[in-house]
This record gives structure tokens, C-alpha cells and sequence, in this order.
């Protein structure tokens, strides 16, 4: 009897032990199938354009264990958020660069968990390069909006989508630089270069932000490279001469400045530039035939015209003092000569003066000059003109 009685407390617990078991087994599909319904519902909704179901749907998948290592899961997500976006009614829940970067998101996830060559892979790929356009609408807006650094963070997001496209990277630099945020603008402008980008614009901003930066050596930098990009771009060249004439770098700069001759042979300024650093290299002939060569090129070039004033009545001026220090015989011989020579020199300044007045009147260099040189020549009530004139600027 014991035996028996032992016998049936054992098989009576065999069963017991079954039922235990498939509960527990039902219960863990039941617990998979709530998890992949929240995919699915999502799906659902977002069908239905119910995109704020859809939404929290899809939200709870991602955090699951279960769902948020799946393709389908982060590529639904992004479906779901760029629906957000385009929609009229949904699009005001969220900003739209904010539902543009979760899309985004979401679909970068979908391709590194199973791949560009994956079923889900494939198909957020694709999503991502039309996404490129949304990101770049995002960022046009912030940046219509003033949020400059809104706008960078979808200009990034934009890069990420189409890293050869060049817009963005543009977009990018204009915004850094509207925030001013030169290190960012600087930043997009050697992107740009890496992949090939060069424009005459692209290194006009990057100079610009070189000099607002006051960093001489980086203004040098971009313009050299700008060169090298077009050697022939005229506003490039005067760049580089410019550089060298501040620095004291005139004899050397002369190759330059022909050489901006050459691209640019009706450029007054030029030969009037060439016949200062000829000056300065006293080289007096030659700056003559520059200076002659620019007021050909333009009659109303001040500095041309000042300095082939300046040129003959210097010419005046030695003469006149070579006189003065002759002895009397030596006077007696060549000196009235001399003052001939000087007087004509001194005729010879009024034109350029004249014409460098009517370009520049209240100029006191010129106006000073003329003062003298009218005097020199008998013109005495027109040196008394520019005596008052004087004057009347003390005034």
C-alpha cells in the first residue's frame, strides 16, 4: 500500500510539470508577438496616415531588445519620420530638421545592420539619397530662420547623404561664416578642395575670412593657392602685387606686375605701379615711359599724371639749383641756359598737374605743386589762385 501510494503521488506529478511548461513557452510567444506588433502597427498607422501612432509605435520597437536589432525596425522608423516632414498636418508637431536627422538616422542604422545589399538594406539606401534633399530644404530653412547652427547640422547631415556634392558643403561655409564661426567656414572650404572644388568666389571668401581673422600669412596662403587654381585671374594677380608691394617687395614684385600687364594690358593702375617701383628703384627712364603709358591708357589716371608732373618739375628743380651754385663766370656762361631748360621742365609739369586736379580737386599735393610750378612760369594770378586755395583748406 505504501508502495502504491507512492507510486501515485509520483505520476501525479508528471503532468503538473507539462502544463508549466507550455504555459511558459506560450507566454514567450505571445511576449514576441506584442514585440513584432508594435513593428507592425506602425506600419499600419503609417499607412492609415496616422503618423502620430505610427510614431509612438515605432518608438517603443527601437527601444525593444527584441526589434531594435532588426533592419525593418530602423527602416519603418524612417519611413515614418520623413512622412513626418512632408506631411502639412504632422510636420507641425516636430521641427523639420529634427524629423529629417531621425530619419536619417534611422536609415543609416537599417544599412549597417544588415547591409547596403540586404532587402531592407537596399531600399534605405535609396531612401537615404532621397533624403538628401529634405536635409538640404532643412537646412535653407534654419538658415532663412537665422539658426546658423541648425542649418550646419543638416548641411553635415546632407554631406553624410551625397559626400561629393559640393552644395552642401557651400551651404555649410555660408552659414559658418554668417555665425561666425570662421574655423567652420574654413573647415567646408578645404572640404571643398579635397574633392576637386576650386572657384575665383571660393577664394575670395576664404581671403576675406583671412583678413577679418587679421592672419597675414593665411591671406598669403589662399592667394598663392588661387594662382595655382588660375593663374590668370586678374584680381588674384593684384592681390599678390599688392602683397608685395606692403611688404617692401617692389623690385621683386616688377615680373609681377608685367605679368598682370599681360593679362590685362588696359589697366591703367598697372603701368602707373610699374613707373612708382621703377622710381623707387631709380630707374627714372623707365617710370617715365610707364607713366606715359598709363595716362595713354587712361588721360584721367591721378597717380600717373601727378607723377609725370612730379617727374618733369623735379627735372625743373635740379636745373634751377645747379644755377644757383655756379659761380658767376660759370653763370655768366651756361646759367640762363639752364633756367631756360628749367622753365621748359616747369611748363612741362602744368598739364599733368592740371589734369590731375580736375580727377582729384581738393588734393594739397597737387595743389601745392601747381602753386609753385605757376609761379616759376609767370602765371603769377594763377599761382595766387592756388594760394588761396590753400588757405581756404586751413580753414
Amino acid at each position: 500500500m505504501q508502495f502504491l501510494s507512492f507510486t501515485c503521488k509520483f505520476f501525479s506529478k508528471t503532468p503538473m510539470k507539462k502544463i508549466i511548461l507550455t504555459l511558459v513557452a506560450a507566454a514567450a510567444l505571445h511576449t514576441v508577438s506584442a514585440q513584432n506588433s508594435a513593428v507592425t502597427n506602425a506600419i499600419l498607422f503609417q499607412k492609415q496616415g496616422t503618423l502620430d501612432k505610427a510614431r509612438a509605435e515605432i518608438d517603443k520597437a527601437i527601444t525593444n531588445e527584441k526589434t531594435q536589432g532588426k533592419a525593418k525596425t530602423w527602416y519603418t522608423r524612417g519611413e515614418v519620420y520623413e512622412g513626418i516632414v512632408a506631411s502639412p498636418i504632422y510636420g507641425k508637431t516636430m521641427p523639420a530638421t529634427e524629423a529629417t536627422k531621425t530619419a536619417f538616422e534611422s536609415y543609416s542604422k537599417a544599412v549597417s545592420l544588415e547591409g547596403k545589399d540586404s532587402e531592407y538594406g537596399k531600399m534605405a539606401t535609396a531612401k537615404l539619397d532621397g533624403l538628401y534633399g529634405l536635409a538640404l530644404n532643412s537646412g535653407v530653412e534654419s538658415y532663412n530662420g537665422k539658426d546658423f547652427a541648425k542649418a550646419i547640422d543638416s548641411y553635415r547631415m546632407a554631406q553624410q547623404i551625397r559626400p561629393q556634392d559640393t552644395t552642401a558643403y557651400l551651404y555649410a561655409a555660408y552659414a559658418a561664416e554668417a555665425n561666425q564661426d570662421f574655423g567652420g567656414a574654413k573647415e567646408m572650404y578645404g572640404k571643398l578642395q579635397g574633392i576637386g572644388y576650386k572657384t575665383p568666389q571660393m577664394y575670395g571668401r576664404m581671403l576675406q575670412i583671412a583678413r577679418q581673422e587679421k592672419d597675414d600669412a593665411a591671406a598669403r596662403k589662399v592667394v598663392q593657392d588661387a594662382l595655382v587654381a588660375f593663374p590668370t585671374n586678374k584680381g588674384f594677380m593684384l592681390e599678390d602685387l599688392n602683397m608685395e608691394l606692403s611688404a617692401g617687395r617692389g623690385k621683386e614684385a616688377i615680373g609681377k606686375i608685367e605679368k598682370a600687364i599681360a593679362a590685362d594690358p588696359t589697366n591703367s593702375n598697372l603701368y602707373a605701379v610699374l613707373g612708382s617701383v621703377y622710381d623707387q628703384d631709380k630707374q627714372p627712364a623707365k617710370a617715365l615711359e610707364a607713366y606715359k603709358k598709363a595716362v595713354e591708357v587712361d588721360p584721367a589716371n591721378f597717380d600717373a599724371n601727378f607723377n609725370l608732373g612730379v617727374y618733369n618739375y623735379n627735372k625743373a628743380a635740379d636745373l634751377y639749383t645747379k644755377a644757383s651754385k655756379m659761380s658767376l663766370a660759370e653763370y655768366q656762361k651756361s646759367g640762363k641756359k639752364f633756367e631756360a631748360d628749367g622753365k621748359k621742365y616747369f611748363q612741362e609739369s602744368l598739364p599733368y598737374f592740371e589734369k590731375a586736379l580736375q580727377t582729384q580737386p581738393d588734393d594739397r599735393a597737387v595743389i601745392s605743386s601747381l602753386q609753385k610750378a605757376y609761379l616759376r612760369v609767370g602765371r603769377t594770378a594763377d599761382s595766387e589762385r592756388m594760394a588761396a586755395k590753400l588757405d581756404a583748406q586751413k580753414k
